[in-house]
């Protein structure tokens, strides 16, 4: 079944890994524990009473709603324990990432902008003071000589931290050809 949590603080979030599903053992009439008849069900637990640190929750009966006739066994695994850390929001710096291929031979990039300049990530107090800055994914640099512009995504790294602003970032770059004293 798979695990649901209600009742989430608004100034915590899950810093540990957590299980997307726990098995259960059931018992009851065959038409009761039908595929059909357990399709909605799922494992769901209270976290009102949650603060920082470390948690265990076992998985009782009363955290899942089974159907009339159905009674339950157990739980593997029995108990999740979670660890919550405070949410923080941090202001980081963009930089461009290396690209996923560099300007044509004899040209180099002479200039680059990126707007906006930082971002705005979301996520457990330690995860976000581990990041200083968030790269750009990769651009295409081999078909640009001149001036141009791109339309990119910046990439945070961490799968428990978010990005909350901004969606998009603009890349302008400048490719200029390399002097003969540069490619000696």
């Amino acid at each position: 079944m798979p695990i649901e949590f209600k009742g989430m603080p608004e100034d915590l979030d899950i810093g540990s890994n957590v299980p997307d599903r726990v098995h259960l053992e059931i018992r009851g009439p065959s038409g009761r524990i039908a595929h059909d008849n357990l399709t909605d069900l799922a494992v769901v637990l209270d976290l009102s009473n949650a603060t920082a640190g470390e948690h265990s929750y076992n998985i009782r009966a009363s955290n899942i709603n089974l159907p009339a006739g159905v009674r339950f066994d157990r739980a593997l695994p029995s108990q999740l324990t979670l660890r919550f850390d405070k949410l923080a929001t941090r202001e980081v710096e963009i930089v461009l990432s290396p690209y996923s291929k560099g300007p044509p031979d004899g040209y180099r990039v002479h200039s680059f902008s990126l707007n906006p300049s930082k971002a705005r990530i979301r996520g457990p107090e330690e995860r976000v003071r581990n990041i200083d800055r968030v790269p750009t994914n990769p651009v295409d640099l081999s078909a640009v000589i001149g001036r141009d512009e791109f339309h990119t995504q910046v990439n945070v790294g961490d799968p428990r931290v978010r990005l909350e602003a901004p969606s998009a970032v603009t890349l302008q770059v400048t490719v200029e050809k390399t002097s003969k004293k540069e490619t000696k």
